[in-house]
């Protein structure tokens, strides 16, 4: 075992030895690195003028002892919207504008150690950017334990959970008071909120077909200040033996919001994925 390695689990392996125990091999077990790369582009001109980009990027690596994922999610969008327009700081009217209607990224990973082919302890973290979400930047970082419930060769159904520690910037906001003429309009920046919280994650696949796969990938980071969860649903149709389409579909969701933000954010993707590596 390597020593960055032995340092991100001692502390936590005392905690969890006493309720490990042996657990028969899955089926299939893979074995080395496998990854995935996902990319859509829609582009309009014309009367409407709209660009949308997203972009999704993973890579794992599993062996006898060791099961470590890593991911990048991003996704851009540029489109024509109504902007006010202001006079003396009084409305006059709207006018197009073409401004960024989307901007998010998601970049973490995890490293599992496993105690056997089943069980696993795990370190995790993550890093979340969206200009438009009720928070601007999360930072999330915990650790725990993970079982592999089911595993053959259509189905895996694999759960984590432990506690965690997360920091977040609420997104700014702007206030009007319309008591005064004209409206005086002032700009509020949050302070920067910290929490302990416990993760849960829970993935499980399918293969429909041989060519067909379904995956769906529910994570839970529950706070006293704030609760996050995140649902992921994607069906992948393979064309060939390395690319494959895929329609996915996203919710994030927050308790806690600022004003002018909502609870939820959906984002429904259509991609051209890339395998490697034995990924599906």
């Amino acid at each position: 075992m390597k020593p960055s390695r032995i340092a991100a689990f001692a502390a936590v392996s005392a905690l969890c030895l006493p309720v490990l125990a042996l657990a028969d091999t899955p089926a299939g077990t893979a074995s080395g690195w496998s990854g995935s790369g996902e990319f859509g582009l829609a582009n309009a001109t014309g009367n409407t003028k709209s660009l949308n980009v997203d972009a999704k990027f993973r890579l794992g690596y599993e062996d006898d002892t060791w099961k470590d994922t890593f991911f990048l999610d991003a996704n851009r969008a540029k489109s024509n919207v109504k902007v006010p327009v202001f006079v003396n700081g009084v409305e006059t009217g709207t006018a197009n504008s073409y401004e960024t209607t989307a901007n998010h990224f998601d970049v973490g990973g995890s490293v599992g150690y496993k105690f056997n082919p089943r069980a696993y302890l795990i370190g995790a973290a993550r890093y979340d950017h969206d200009d438009f979400a009720p928070n601007r930047w999360q930072e999330v970082a915990s650790i725990g334990f993970g079982y592999i419930l089911l595993k053959d060769i259509r189905n895996e159904l694999s759960v984590e959970a432990g506690p965690g520690y997360k920091r977040y910037q609420p997104q700014t906001y702007t206030v009007v008071d319309a008591t005064v003429t004209p409206p005086l309009v002032s700009t509020v920046v949050p302070p920067r909120e910290d929490e302990a919280i416990g993760r849960a994650l829970i993935n499980y696949k399918l293969a429909l077909t041989d060519n067909t796969s379904l995956q769906e990938t529910f994570l839970a980071e529950v706070g006293s200040q704030n609760k996050y969860y995140q649902n992921d649903i994607g069906l992948a149709v393979a064309m060939t033996k390395t690319l494959a389409l895929k329609v996915a579909y996203q919710n994030r969701y927050n308790s806690d919001i600022v004003p002018g933000t909502k609870h939820m954010d959906s984002l429904l993707t259509t991609n051209l994925v890339y395998n490697f590596g034995g990924a599906k």
